[in-house]
């Protein structure tokens, strides 16, 4: 392992900024760790429907702080695309070419995702898994996927807005729940804060990468600021203070995003520019830049399959209880109604893990360049660290 670090390191070009990486590879894991936590696939009357313990213990909702961390992907997202698009024109490439090889990094991982889960279904379908159930498993598996097609289309703008500054969409934001909320305007308005609350920190991330990292004073007014203004709108404005969905909730912070998850995102952006420093110093040893840069060559598989891998071990409990004649398992897919349901949830997520690490050696091929997938005489994992 120590060899194998070391061989990464020394690949790796000396003025990549490492700790972007190390912020996107924590990004990850928070909306994994985030979805395995809060989603509960409950057994009701023979099928099964997704219920959050957020919805029955509020206690928890601080967890929804820790692990929602979508803006600090889109702040990184903006950044490394208006780097490479800038790269991109002084090498002469178009525009056209440019945004075809990002998508099809994007997009290339989610075909077998598809073909799996078309596959399972007529299975499931064909042995009589209720419609219920299947529409519930599906929606899980694929609702996601809006991520990716918001960051696509935010990619593939990236030439249109990448001088756009952040403070034009927060405008938008801020406009459309004004009316949505206080002049109790249509529903369907909220979506225009789809593209607009995202394009926030992606926009930041892109004025950072032109003018350079904020200074300290600036990324303490975003994280206190954002902060503050989060808590002024969840304590009298009427936002959820769950910064994810959850089931039943009249109103969500994510679905479509209103301006108390912008404001959040701001905070964390804030607290990522902050970070900087110590991820950088951190990021010197060689064994921590190898963890990092090995989770950023599987991230869009990690992304991808982690619900997939939590159905699967959820599937396998159930099908295990009932030959068995046991009790639905706690914490499996039991009711989150109590401190034990979450203490057994804790204790599942080592098998949701060891799942995944299946998924990922199955389809990570998938995600890797084409470069990395070459027969070379001497296969090892350098190269893959270039493209990390």
């Amino acid at each position: 392992m120590r060899d194998l670090a070391h061989r990464i390191a020394a690949a790796t070009p000396p003025d990549r900024d490492r700790a972007l990486d190390a912020l996107r590879a924590f990004a990850i894991l928070g909306v994994v760790l985030g979805h395995w936590l809060v989603t509960a696939l409950v057994v009701d009357s023979g099928t099964l429907h997704v219920e959050s313990p957020l919805g029955r213990l509020p206690e928890f909702t601080p967890v929804s702080w820790v692990f929602q961390t979508l803006a600090v992907f889109f702040l990184v997202g903006g950044h490394v695309a208006a780097r490479g698009h800038a790269a991109a024109r002084a090498r002469g490439e178009g525009h056209g070419r440019w945004i075809a090889a990002r998508l099809a990094r994007l997009f290339r991982p989610v075909l077998p995702l598809l073909g799996v889960w078309l596959l399972a279904s007529a299975v499931m379908l064909g042995c009589g898994v209720p419609w219920p159930s299947l529409y519930t498993l599906g929606k899980l598996v694929l609702s996601p996927l809006w991520f990716l097609l918001v960051l696509a289309a935010l990619t593939a703008a990236t030439p249109l807005v990448a001088r756009v500054h952040p403070l034009w969409p927060l405008a938008v934001v801020l406009h459309v729940d004004v009316v949505r909320f206080g002049f109790d305007g249509p529903e369907w308005l909220g979506w225009f804060n789809l593209p607009a609350g995202w394009l926030v920190p992606y926009c930041l991330g892109a004025l950072l990468a032109r003018r350079g990292p904020l200074a300290p004073s600036a990324a303490w007014t975003l994280l206190l600021g954002g902060a503050a203004a989060t808590g002024l709108l969840v304590a009298f404005a009427g936002y959820p203070g769950s910064m994810v969905g959850v089931p039943g909730a009249p109103v969500s912070n994510l679905n479509p995003p209103t301006l108390a998850a912008v404001t959040f995102g701001l905070a964390q952006a804030g607290g990522a520019a902050l970070l900087l420093g110590p991820l950088r110093r951190a990021l010197r040893r060689p064994l921590v830049w190898a963890a990092v840069v090995l989770l950023n060559l599987c991230a869009m598989t990690v992304f991808l399959w982690h619900q997939t891998a939590m159905i699967a071990v959820t599937a396998g409990g159930l099908l295990t209880a009932n030959l068995l004649g046991h009790a639905p398992l706690t914490g499996l897919h039991t009711v989150p109604d109590g401190y034990a349901w979450v203490l057994a949830r804790v204790g599942w997520l080592p098998l949701f893990a060891g799942a995944l690490l299946i998924c990922g050696a199955a389809f990570h091929v998938h995600e890797r360049t084409r470069a990395a997938r070459a027969p070379r005489p001497r296969p090892d994992r350098t190269t893959e660290a270039r493209h990390a």
